[in-house]
């Protein structure tokens, strides 16, 4: 298939987009959009529970493997939990072996708690009775040592299972992911022009690149961690509560309290953040302006005005970033000194009953360590559930574009000879881009074999649309256009396109060699065709020049050739594919009126015996075309020659009389390039 790009059809359809207003939701802009740098805020999602559940039925297919990795989970945060109890009961031992070190050897515990209550010692009593203590023996190092055993396999044991379930889980997401790129890379191709006519590229862009990114991202981590953080918070409240429900009770008092500071704060830094970021967005534009619009502004003096508007801009974005920045980064420290109030609040009360022997030593330390872990899960939570929530707004961006309406489905019943002639028909042909505006009405026109057809007239007079029809990237809604006899809808729309070559306004290369570029158009061509191609279209006559030749490596922008070399692979590649029907949009459009003859010549090398259609602003390009079609609001409104039209002093008359009114002598240009073509280069 030698079709090209067809992104450069976009503004083609502009009367379509003019009649159908598609609804974005708002998306910020990121480096791959050329838009802000760095992170974006997080986005929400229009309806944030069928979308999630949409998410998670993303992982369906890995069901067993999740199971897996939720079992791990579990298992890894049942140990952690759990092992600070065990640490305070080694604490204990600790405890207990230096007082009992201390008493008497020989005497019951009960006898030396009666002897200090009968010394008025009423407060030591009581930390001993609730002492599991042995009076004459010191430190049990067996107990202790097997207890600090305990406590490092349960870490060791709880680790690998932590790294097991992060490994499993990045398998499954990575293959979840990947096969949501290949549906959404699918149906891309399966989508009609009419769908990225109405979209911005950028945007389509972002859906496929970086929504699909965040997706992965909020599987990948916002999963694992939002499920290891509840479950944790879950068994720390639970430990903390067989520990202690008292202490327990003072450590949950700080949870609506830091609930109250997050949400007062975080709403209003939220704010500030939408004014940083579109503070940033308005500098980036200013900046882009500057570097790309910096020779006009030399030229103009406005050297001086641009740094005084980026002073402006750069201020703005300084005032909104120091609030934005100032306002969040209270959280944590608000939290903190919050956290610290239940701390200190829990270590009194705890000391005071350790003292009064109603609770050990061992397990107010570990109760103390339970309420400082207590808040690290909780703003993991938090982190978390802002990821999510991107996570799900990007699924619901990505979701609307693989529901978005396909092309009509392929009903092919014919086929084509191997060989066509290219005679191409339009019986009665009617078309719209939308039901109350008709474009095209009942147009019937016939294009010989060989012969080339040019189509002139006014912007948004339906040209480009009159061979998007022929090609089938629009349906047409009544009569049939027939290519050597047989009706288009009856063929593949890959055997139809295999039989065109396109050359659009817009040349488009890919980042590859000249010689690559050429033999896209058709990759089984030998390197005589490609050399053959490339001779006959006037590439091989600047290819010479450079100094790896065919071999010159097209940079991302196509910047080390000129417009009009551009211009001249794309005719290249059109040719080397053999077309039986050429169609050439605009093509000289962007060149200048010496390179406009070479590329001129080059046309007319392809489409020597090929049936031609022709779209051209300029009309000195198609002056030699055998039929010329005059179209005003989707009707042919004069067809003939390039004199018969002039002769009626028509439509045709009054297009060609507003170009050259000037006295602009096109056969004298003429004669001057050719001269400057035949000398050496």
């Amino acid at each position: 298939m030698s079709t090209e790009n067809m992104d450069s059809q976009n503004s083609k359809a502009a009367g379509y987009a003019a009649h159908e207003e598609v609804e974005e939701e708002e998306y910020r802009p990121t480096e791959a959009d050329g838009g802000a740098w760095g992170s974006m805020p997080a986005k929400k999602a229009k309806n944030f529970g069928p979308s999630a559940k949409r998410l998670i039925g993303l992982l369906k297919p890995e069901a067993g493997r999740m199971a897996i990795v939720v079992v791990f989970i579990i298992v890894s945060v049942v140990l952690t939990v759990i092992a600070p109890k065990i640490l305070g009961k080694a604490m204990d031992v600790i405890f207990a072996g230096v007082i009992g070190k201390q008493m008497p050897a020989g005497a019951s515990k009960e006898q030396i708690v009666e002897g200090l209550r009968a010394q008025g010692q009423n407060n030591f009593a009581d930390m001993l009775s609730g002492m599991n203590l042995v009076p004459g023996r010191g430190i049990d190092f067996n107990e202790l040592t097997f207890l600090i055993a305990v406590i490092l396999l349960m870490y060791f044991v709880a680790g690998i299972f932590m790294w097991a379930q992060g490994f499993l889980l990045n398998r499954l997401v990575m293959r979840v992911v990947s096969g949501l790129r290949r549906d959404v890379e699918a149906k891309l191709n399966r989508l009609p022009l009419g769908y990225f006519d109405t979209r911005q590229r950028g945007d389509v862009l972002s859906r496929v690149t970086n929504d699909v990114d965040n997706i992965q991202q909020a599987l990948q981590q916002a999963f694992s961690q939002l499920l290891s953080s509840l479950l944790q918070v879950a068994g720390i409240v639970v430990m903390m509560f067989i520990v202690s429900w008292q202490l327990a009770l003072i450590a949950l008092i700080a949870l609506p309290l830091s609930g109250v500071v997050a949400g007062v704060i975080g709403s209003r830094s939220q704010k500030l953040f939408q004014a940083q970021w579109k503070n940033t967005g308005a500098l980036n534009g200013q900046i882009e302006e500057s570097f790309s619009g910096h020779e006009l502004a030399t030229v103009f003096g406005r050297q001086e005005d641009m740094v005084t508007r980026f002073d402006a801009k750069n201020e703005e974005l300084y005032q909104a970033s120091f609030g934005a920045q100032f306002v969040s980064g209270m959280i944590f420290p608000i939290m903190n000194w919050v956290s610290y109030l239940a701390y200190v609040g829990i270590a009194v009360i705890g000391g005071l009953r350790v003292a009064a022997g109603q609770m050990s030593l061992g397990d107010a330390t570990a109760f103390i360590q339970y309420s400082r872990e207590f808040t690290q899960p909780l703003g993991q939570i938090a982190g978390m559930a802002n990821m999510l929530q991107s996570g799900v707004a990007s699924a619901e961006r990505t979701f609307e574009l693989l529901d978005a309406e396909e092309q009509e489905p392929e009903t092919a019943t014919d086929h084509l000879p191997e060989v066509t002639d290219g005679h191409v028909t339009f019986e009665n042909v009617s078309f719209s881009y939308t039901e109350d505006k008709p474009l095209i009405e009942d147009l019937s026109l016939t294009a010989e074999p060989g012969h080339t057809v040019a189509i002139v007239g006014p912007t948004g007079a339906g040209k480009t649309t009159l061979v998007n029809l022929v090609m089938r990237f629009y349906e047409i809604q009544s009569g049939r256009i027939t290519l050597d006899g047989v009706d288009i809808r009856d063929l593949s729309r890959a055997e139809l396109r295999s039989k065109v070559g396109m050359v659009l306004q817009d040349a488009w290369l890919f980042g590859g060699t000249i010689y690559d570029n050429i033999r896209y158009g058709n990759l089984d061509a030998t390197e005589e065709q490609v050399m053959a191609a490339a001779k006959a279209t006037y590439v091989d006559r600047f290819v010479r020049a450079l100094p790896d030749g065919y071999e010159t490596v097209i940079d991302e922008e196509g910047t080390n050739v000129s417009a009009g070399e551009k211009q001249l692979i794309t005719i290249a590649r059109a040719f080397v594919s053999n077309p039986s029907l050429l169609i050439l949009d605009e093509a000289t459009s962007s060149v200048d009126t010496r390179t406009e003859l070479l590329v001129q010549k080059a046309m007319r090398a392809l489409r020597t015996d090929r049936t031609s259609f022709v779209i051209a602003h300029r009309l000195s390009t198609i002056r030699d075309a055998d039929t010329i079609l005059v179209m005003e609001n989707g009707r042919i409104v004069e067809q003939g020659n390039h004199d018969e039209l002039l002769d009626r002093r028509g439509a045709y008359h009054r297009l060609y009389m507003s170009q050259f009114a000037g006295g602009q002598d096109l056969d004298a240009e003429a004669a001057a390039a050719s001269s400057s073509m035949s000398s050496p280069s």
